[in-house]
């Protein structure tokens, strides 16, 4: 998963006064860092879940229920739990180190995951359901602690760029085997088998990271917290409230491709048909990362968020599968992008004391729109079918592209003085990261 070599801690510059590269890749030279690899391969675990419990727990409840409605809601319910607990532990994780606050929360969200699975396998009343899916919003953002853990090793370079890629390709990879996986156990072994195994990569992939002590960034202690939390950032602001409404892009495509896969009599398509949306995404991420793009980051950020909002668009036009997947696949395209370009939108516009935070508040953005977008499908579907469904993610795109453009007078304004226990730097080198 990676190339470990010893050079020296600080990194050194990667091509010659000819300009050759002296490295085969400038994704192998990212694991320069002692530690690297094994981080990086926690983080991945970790992340698992991120992309099968969802899924898992529609396709569990789908098929001990058949309620796709009350499927959706469930699964916005673990979503905007999420989204309202996982600043709040990132901000903690800013105060006190990554060790000290995942490992007693994510004890807390196992044990609620527990709690959800049994009260599906013995049909409990509905709002045990709904408790012991709120209670797993505790569950970390691994994928901000590990981009956190890149923040440190390689800020104020060009590596810093080339890592937010990677992370997002590591995002997809995980959306391209995690609901083919969900699934797949879901409807082939037992119903609860998804969440399970993802609740194992939760625990395996956290306890594993909290135990690399050599790259945990060092916390910052609650003075330098001065400013408040990390949202009162306008810059942050715009990026939270337009991935609200691309991330109910993403929550509608699952529970509507899930419906429209056993419509057509092949509920277990859906997952190499979401895979392939993850594909489209995790090349497109991978290319992004060998390039250093001249001009403005705000400005390629509203681009990649226009091309998402108009990929939706032939979605609507779908009869059948292998056009959806080809379909998805284009759509999918545009989302690492415009992941990694956010990702040095925040470096610009949030302290570095509240780096994790900030990172968090964009994936809790998300979740708020995964959980809307999940909700409103699912009502959708028992309505008018899945075919109807795909019109969430069609006005979800419609509303991103509105945000992105009346806030982006403030992506192009950023912070005047960030914080944090480091010296300042200039917008050119911050620049020159994104």
């Amino acid at each position: 998963m990676g190339f470990l070599h010893t050079l020296p801690t600080r990194p050194s510059r990667l091509t010659g006064s000819t300009g050759v590269s002296r490295v085969p890749s400038p994704y192998r030279a990212l694991f320069a860092a002692p530690g690297s690899r094994r981080f990086t391969a926690a983080g991945f675990l970790g992340r698992m879940p991120l992309s099968m419990m969802g899924i898992g727990v529609v396709t569990m409840i789908s098929q001990l229920t058949g309620r796709y409605g009350l499927a959706g809601a469930l699964s916005a319910t673990i979503a905007l739990a999420a989204a309202v607990a996982g600043p709040q532990v990132s901000r903690l994780v800013d105060q006190f180190g990554q060790r000290r606050v995942l490992r007693p929360a994510t004890l807390c969200a196992l044990l609620a995951s527990a709690g959800l699975l049994l009260a599906a396998h013995f049909e409990w009343p509905d709002w045990v359901l709904f408790v012991c899916g709120a209670s797993i919003g505790c569950v970390p953002s691994v994928g901000a602690m590990t981009r956190a853990r890149w923040a440190a090793l390689y800020r104020d370079t060009p590596q810093l760029h080339t890592a937010y890629s990677f992370e997002s390709v590591v995002d997809e990879v995980c959306f391209i085997f995690g609901p083919i996986i969900s699934i797949g156990l879901s409807t082939v072994w037992f119903p609860e088998a998804g969440p399970l195994l993802a609740a194992c990569f939760l625990a395996a992939g956290v306890f594993w990271l909290t135990a690399q002590r050599e790259t945990e960034p060092a916390p910052h202690p609650r003075a330098q917290h001065k400013a408040g939390s990390a949202l009162h950032s306008p810059g942050l602001q715009v990026l939270v409230v337009t991935f609200a409404a691309t991330g109910a892009i993403f929550g509608a495509v699952d529970v509507v491709t899930v419906a429209f896969a056993e419509e057509r009599g092949h509920q277990g398509a859906a997952s190499v048909v979401l895979a392939l949306y993850a594909a489209g995404s995790c090349v497109a991420g991978a290319v992004f990362g060998l390039l250093h793009l001249p001009g403005a980051p705000e400005r390629r950020w509203l681009l990649g968020i226009c091309a998402m909002a108009v990929s939706m668009i032939p979605l609507l036009l779908v009869g059948n599968l292998p056009f959806l997947a080809v379909a998805l696949f284009v759509a999918g395209l545009s989302i690492a992008p415009t992941m990694i370009t956010t990702m040095s939108l925040i470096e610009q516009h949030v302290p570095r004391a509240q780096l994790t935070e900030g990172m968090t508040w964009v994936s809790t953005g998300l979740a708020v729109g995964v959980a809307l977008g999940s909700s409103v499908s699912g009502w959708v579907i028992d309505a008018a079918g899945a075919s109807a469904g795909y019109g969430v993610p069609v006005a979800s795109g419609a509303v991103a592209v509105a945000v992105g453009f009346l806030g982006y007078r403030r992506l192009s304004r950023p912070a005047p003085r960030r914080g944090g226990t480091v010296e300042q730097h200039s917008e050119r080198q911050e620049r020159h990261v994104a």
